[in-house]
């Protein structure tokens, strides 16, 4: 077990705030606290709301600004604060709050710029989900809001009843006095905000926990199993139109021509109108409106991009040279030296590709607005609240304080929800509606091919091995800028070099003596986005995959020569417990049978995988998957397997299956019928373990991700001598 209940409380001010008879709690990490993002228009008799906790009469409400698109962060942050506050979690309101600087996230920006990136979440308002980066932001923060508020209840407690305040406890929302009586958090309320703030607390110890690090049922669980959750595309409200759009394939291009005379005879037809780069319908439903706007027959203007697949591989193949901008991070030993000195049989060297990929979640884009003279409302969801309100002001030239964006839950994201055309184009046709709500949605087919996907890249690799080890790994990688093309379109585009072109190569925990990765910028192409996971999807695969073929070449065995690599004690454990957790004695047990292991270290957490497959005349089968990741503190023990089970299939799905192919500009993948995950007689037995050996608490959603993959080719290597060097999987073998 990590220590991490040691913390300095010089670098927190513990603010509040009193209203109405409520008491408001909040923590801060800087001088200047936020402002309280909903003292604002508070009604006689309303309690105050603060930036984590409210409690009034009505009870207990915990604020959970991290969005929640399906992988429980609302329950996890639910379950800090009442940790600490000593309230039943099961018995409070949960709200997502009010888009405000006081929710900052500046550990998403840690792991691009570490050590700034708390100063830099702060200054720029980066509220934001997403990077695996709730727990880590937020694991500290939340839990000095729950215990702050608790001291100040029983303060007032102290003062009310005549107590010494050592002689008080809380339980379940009370305090309890010494003569066993239980005085409730909303009856001291109004006298604990007249009491200052008890900034002098004690985190509770882990031994003492009655939710946090125990298994649990996530608060959603009961409204996802009835089917009794609100999604945004649940959203109703009365008078409510309906729309959808068809806008350029060619992200960014506008529209030549279009002739609607067909769709405006449409049963149920409301409007017609164009939008940015595109075409809206509106309709009395949503069907009407899909089937209206497809309808329309339109011209597109081209894209200033290559408009197909061969062409965008051609520009990459172009860019992977030395005279064009690169970042390179790690360059250790004699690389070209060692390299330039081996024999045939000593070097290896293979070009690997992966492909675009599509977000691809369940529920379609989608947001509903209604826009009147003095206000916009809208009502999504959405990863990047307070970016939304800043496009929408600019879009409509309503002062930023009149546009009120309700966060609602997400039926998926994977990063999709990263970005906000979508809402853009809603207040689009809102504003040409003043006073009539809006709700549009995207079909299938348009958010397929609008999506931001996943970069398409090409690696080229060399390497030597020498009695019987690896020696030398030279990797070169080339890619558009993620952080061009996705800061580009919500702020600005940051300076510097992209570190996700390399990252998941540029920093395993490997001690390769000569060891160098080179990134190489190409020129963006289709505009590209975060995807589970980032750079660290595509180049843990290059990685792994090729540190594998070193092995191989060596006669080595692909765990223990990594064992032998390994330079970093946490990844070390990890690639120890998984070797005794998975039995493993070698990469081929049997005939047709192979074992491949692969481990990445990305978002600062080693996760391995050992996957077992057989190879049969209908194809290949994955029988089991033996995952073991290390996250520093486990805080939800049921969700960090299914987190990681996830990742697995999200991975192993996607490296089986998908891609998104160009032709035109657009894409040929429409639906899922194409671009198809992982079926249910596909998915193998799982083993999980997660260890706590990390001196830094860290984030589980993404990590899994990328060692699935090449786990996965490594295996179909050792079961059929077959080499995976280009992704989807199923160019190069069958699976059944």
């Amino acid at each position: 077990m990590s220590k991490l209940g040691t913390f300095t409380r010089r670098t927190f001010l513990i603010g509040s705030a009193a209203i109405a008879g409520g008491i408001a709690f909040g923590t801060y990490k800087y001088l200047t606290p936020a402002d309280n993002p909903l003292l604002d228009g508070l009604k006689e008799g309303e309690a105050a709301l603060t930036p984590f906790v409210k409690i009034d009469a009505n009870g207990v409400t915990l604020i959970t600004p991290r969005a929640d698109k399906g992988q429980g962060v609302y329950s996890l942050q639910a379950m800090l604060l009442a940790e600490e506050l000593d309230v039943d979690p099961y018995q409070v309101t949960l709200s997502p709050g009010k888009p405000s600087l006081a929710y900052y996230n500046g550990a998403v920006i840690d792991e691009a710029m570490p050590g700034f990136g708390d100063v830099i979440g702060k200054l720029l308002g980066f509220q934001i989900t997403g990077g695996s980066s709730t727990v880590p932001d937020l694991y500290q923060r939340l839990r000095m809001a729950g215990a702050v508020a608790r001291e100040t209840l029983k303060m007032a407690a102290s003062v009310v009843y005549n107590v010494p305040l050592e002689a008080l406890t809380t339980e379940n929302g009370f305090v309890i006095l010494p003569d066993e009586r239980a005085i409730s958090y909303q009856e001291l309320a109004p006298s604990a905000a007249n009491i200052a703030p008890q900034n002098e607390v004690t985190l509770r110890p882990a031994s003492q926990w009655r939710y946090l690090g125990k298994p649990h049922q996530r608060l959603d669980t009961l409204a996802k199993s009835t089917g009794t959750q609100n999604y945004g595309i649940d959203m109703q409200a009365d008078n409510m139109v309906y729309a959808s759009v068809r806008a350029n394939p060619g992200l960014g291009a506008p529209v030549k021509s279009f002739n609607a005379s067909s769709a405006k005879k449409m049963r149920g037809v409301k409007r017609v109108m164009p939008i940015t780069n595109g075409v809206a319908v509106v309709a009395d439903n949503t069907w009407r409106a899909f089937k209206a706007v497809n309808a329309i027959e339109i011209e597109w203007q081209p894209a200033p991009y290559p408009a197909n697949s061969a062409q965008m591989w051609q520009v990459l193949e172009n860019h992977i040279q030395p005279e064009f901008e690169n970042i390179q991070r790690l360059d250790n030993g004699r690389v070209e030296q060692v390299l330039a000195s081996g024999t045939p049989s000593e070097l290896v060297s293979a070009e690997y590709r992966t492909p675009y990929l599509a977000h691809a979640p369940l529920e379609p884009m989608n947001a509903t607005v209604l826009i009147t003279d003095t206000r916009i409302d809208i009502w999504t969801g959405t990863q990047i609240p307070r970016f939304i309100e800043n496009h929408v002001a600019q879009l409509t030239g309503y002062a930023k304080a009149n546009v009120h964006l309700h966060v609602l839950p997400m039926g998926g994201s994977f990063g999709r929800r990263l970005e906000d055309t979508y809402v853009l184009q809603a207040v689009e046709i809102a504003m040409a509606m003043k006073g009539t709500p809006v709700k549009m949605t995207w079909s299938r087919e348009e958010d397929m091919s609008h999506d931001y996907p996943r970069p398409m890249t090409l690696a080229k690799a060399k390497g030597r091995v020498s009695n019987g080890q690896v020696v030398a790994m030279d990797m070169q990688l080339v890619s558009a800028s993620l952080m061009a093309s996705w800061f580009g379109r919500i702020d600005n585009a940051l300076p510097g070099p992209d570190a996700t072109i390399t990252t998941g190569a540029d920093d395993q925990p490997y001690g390769i003596e000569h060891y160098r990765v080179t990134g190489y910028k190409a020129p963006e192409m289709v505009p590209i986005s975060s995807w589970r996971s980032v750079g660290a999807s595509q180049n843990g695969f290059y990685h792994e995959s090729f540190l594998d073929e070193l092995i191989v070449q060596a006669g080595a065995d692909p765990m223990a020569e990594r064992i032998r690599l390994c330079n970093d004690p946490v990844a070390d454990q990890v690639l120890a417990t998984l070797a005794e957790l998975a039995n493993w004695q070698g990469s081929k047990p049997s005939k047709n049978r192979g074992r491949g292991v692969a481990m990445t270290r990305s978002f600062g957490v080693a996760c391995a995988y050992v996957v077992d497959v057989t190879n049969t005349p209908a194809g290949i089968r994955i029988d089991k998957v033996y995952i073991v990741a290390d996250v520093g503190l486990v805080l939800d023990p049921v969700n960090v397997e299914a987190q990681l089970f996830g990742a697995a299939i999200w991975g192993l799905g996607h490296a089986i299956n998908c891609e998104l192919t160009y032709d035109n500009y657009a894409p040929q993948q429409t639906n899922y019928h194409q671009y198809q995950g992982m079926r249910l007689n596909q998915v193998p037995e799982f083993h999980i373990k997660v260890l706590e050996n990390n001196q830094s608490i860290k984030g589980i959603g993404e990590p899994g991700v990328p060692p699935a993959a090449p786990a996965l080719a490594n295996a179909i290597f050792a079961a059929t001598a077959k080499r995976i060097r280009e992704l989807p999987m199923n160019k190069t073998v069958n699976f059944i």
